[in-house]
């Protein structure tokens, strides 16, 4: 840990207690960042800090309900007088609206909406200060292919909420080279519990879908996503912002 490329650097990563955020959590402490995960259940942050620690790590665990900004500005102030800095912000937290049109209500709707892109804009604004105080600040916006799929029956919903994620990248980077912070998208293929999920409740979409995969398989969380996103991290990614990196096997394209 004291070696990793990523020492003295800070990171927060929303939904950080199981899953992708789970693995980017633990690709970077791996890389020597100190970590911040947040989520709604405790005893799934609690376990994450715990792997983090035991690998001579550093780690704290809020519990942290994003679709609140009170919650959001709360939390930043605890990572500012634990830590006093944050470089790296990883907006991976996200409630998902699936099904055709007609099936998607207001309410679930407009949950993707508030966990989606209005707590990454919130979360971006909040952490802005602190990125812009280090050398090289990073955000990482999770987007997907669902947005850009083909054929986007029971997909509008939730392809909705990614590309307008897709959009706040593109202007924050935009927006804030100047400060230093560089703003990325990742759209992860990983073998999450929400997949896993889908794998079980669709099998002959799920046959289909991994035929699409050049690679023929599905990503690890910590090993094909969370270490990837430390590399990103490193200095050697300076001149790279603005842009959505499929972590997917070669599945989408986003040109």
């Amino acid at each position: 840990m004291e070696n990793g490329f990523l020492k003295d650097r800070v990171a927060l990563v929303t939904g950080g207690g199981q899953g992708v955020g789970r693995g980017i959590a633990l690709g970077l402490a791996k890389a020597g960042a100190s970590v911040v995960v947040t989520g709604r259940t405790e005893s799934k942050l609690d376990d994450v800090c715990a792997e983090i620690e035991g690998m001579g790590g550093t780690a704290a665990g809020w519990a942290c309900n994003i679709k609140d900004g009170d919650a959001i500005g709360a939390l930043i102030k605890k990572i500012e007088e634990r830590f006093g800095r944050l470089d790296i912000l990883v907006n991976n937290a996200q409630e998902v609206p699936l099904g055709p049109l007609l099936a998607v209500d207001d309410d679930a709707f407009m949950a993707g909406f508030v966990s989606g892109p209005l707590a990454t804009h919130r979360l971006m604004k909040a952490c802005h200060s602190m990125l812009k105080q280090g050398d090289n600040g990073v955000v990482f916006n999770l987007a997907s292919s669902a947005g850009v799929r083909w054929d986007m029956a029971n997909y509008g919903a939730y392809g909705a909420v990614k590309q307008a994620i897709r959009a706040l990248t593109r202007a924050a980077a935009s927006e804030w080279g100047p400060d230093n912070i560089r703003v990325l998208s990742i759209a992860p293929h990983a073998d999450s519990p929400g997949l896993k999920k889908w794998i079980e409740t669709n099998p002959e979409e799920a046959r289909v879908f991994f035929q699409t995969i050049p690679l023929r398989r599905v990503g690890g969380c910590e090993t094909d996503i969370g270490e990837a996103v430390a590399a990103l991290c490193d200095p050697a990614f300076s001149y790279l912002t603005g842009a959505t990196i499929p972590l997917d096997g070669g599945q989408a394209n986003f040109d």
